[in-house]
């Protein structure tokens, strides 16, 4: 961490970002390029704010939910536009609601996949007892 030009303004480096959540840089430039980061420059060096940090720390949360960098930009211009903070969270909790269904649906589908697979696999394991009795008739005979 160092302090920007003199003033109590904590900044960080990529490489400390990158160290501190587990990421690459890579990645960081990467959420830098699809505009959910916006570090000044020092030359060719990064600077990234603690509102850099913050949206980084948030924006790997909402991976983590599942919502794509598109829904997280999203998310980020709404508080970027509005300072009304309930119509922000409602439309965050709008958009967990919407997330949650989605996985509940995911949930079920798999449930009964799962539900087929074992159909399926109780089916092979009985044909396979129903040919080795088979083979062991045929061979006493």
């Amino acid at each position: 961490m160092a302090l920007l030009r003199g003033t109590m303004s904590i900044t960080h480096t990529i490489s400390e970002l990158a160290k501190e959540f587990g990421v690459t840089t890579r990645t960081i430039r990467f959420y830098e390029d699809q505009g959910l980061l916006s570090p000044a420059r020092e030359g060719t060096s990064r600077v990234f704010s603690n509102r850099d940090r913050v949206r980084l720390k948030l924006a790997l949360r909402g991976k983590r939910l599942g919502f794509s960098l598109a829904e997280i930009r999203e998310l980020f211009e709404l508080y970027d536009v509005s300072r009304d903070e309930k119509k922000q969270l409602e439309e965050f909790l709008s958009r967990l609601d919407r997330r949650r269904a989605h996985l509940e649906q995911q949930r079920e589908d798999i449930e009964v996949m799962l539900n087929e697979i074992n159909f399926f696999a109780n089916q092979c394991r009985q044909r396979l007892r129903s040919q080795a009795k088979d083979g062991e008739s045929k061979e006493a005979a």
